[in-house]
């Protein structure tokens, strides 16, 4: 599957002080460190950048291809800003995001064909968070039809059904698992993506790993094309590229019902199975769910 680096993001407390300020040695040695950890694909994230967004992402997609040759994820709010990095990427640009909001639609589906770019089609619609995998059809329904209107093929979207905290709301991190193992059904042709990190939003640092790691495991159960991540995490790298083929191997068992006695499992293997449990609803969450 494809990684998308995350780290690249104004919102950051490392990086975002280098990208408001132009400073391009930073970015540009984050974005090798990021490549050297796995990542076949860099998002650039600038947020909505209401001023001078269009001067930003340009420099930033500059800098950053000044030092790779990956492809890199364009993404922010602001559909001028989005243009402008458009117009100096060299190869294909994957554009992150375009949600089902009507003056998104407007404003970037031109942008897909006119710069022979990928889309990241967001399932957010006009009346905000879908509140379950049938409502993540009829977006997706709908996105494909406009797509096809402006001459864009299935091939050229990558699905993002919007990852939700754990921590907040079970319900939303099931349907989003019931909606991928409904997806190639529903839109044939379609890749898909998640936002990886946010499922882990809210969670002690030192425990969000277990979680990520996890639901992408369960997601990859269902044809994940791709996902947003952080990519200095060689843990959550190593199942992405098959190497922990027992971790991953436990997590399908259990996603088929069955349910191992955590005292005949390794001490991580114990750590995978009750973060299972919680992802599937069978646990509460709680901050010491990896001691209970």
């Amino acid at each position: 599957m494809f990684l998308i680096a995350e780290s690249i993001n104004i919102m950051s407390k490392t990086i975002g002080p280098a990208l408001r300020e132009r400073n391009s040695r930073p970015v540009q040695e984050l974005a090798v460190e990021q490549i050297k950890a796995g990542a076949d694909y860099l998002d650039i994230n600038i947020g909505p950048a209401r001023k001078a967004g269009d001067e930003l992402m340009q420099w930033a997609v500059k800098v950053v291809q000044e030092v790779t040759d990956k492809p890199l994820s364009l993404d922010t709010t602001n559909p001028v800003a989005m243009e402008a990095g458009l117009k100096v990427h060299k190869g294909r640009a994957l554009i992150n995001s375009i949600s089902l909001q009507p003056d998104r639609l407007a404003a970037e589906l031109p942008l897909v064909k006119k710069y022979n770019a990928e889309m990241v089609g967001l399932l957010w619609g006009a009346e905000g968070m879908p509140r379950d995998a049938a409502e993540r059809g009829v977006l997706i329904a709908e996105l494909m039809y406009r797509a096809g209107d402006a001459g864009i093929g299935n091939e050229e979207i990558w699905v993002d059904p919007i990852v939700s905290p754990v921590s907040v709301e079970i319900n939303q991190v099931k349907a989003c698992l019931e909606f991928m193992s409904m997806l190639p059904d529903i839109a044939p042709g379609c890749k898909s993506t998640v936002g990886l990190s946010n499922i882990s939003n809210g969670t002690p640092a030192h425990l969000r790993p277990y979680l990520n790691r996890t639901y992408l495991i369960m997601l990859m159960r269902y044809g994940l094309y791709s996902a947003i991540v952080d990519i200095f995490d060689a843990e959550l790298v190593k199942i992405a590229r098959g190497d922990r083929p027992e971790i991953v191997d436990l997590v399908n068992r259990m996603m088929d019902g069955e349910r191992p006695a955590l005292a005949s499992l390794t001490e991580e293997e114990a750590k995978y199975a009750r973060t299972v449990r919680v992802l599937a609803g069978e646990s509460l969450y709680s901050h010491s769910w990896l001691e209970i």
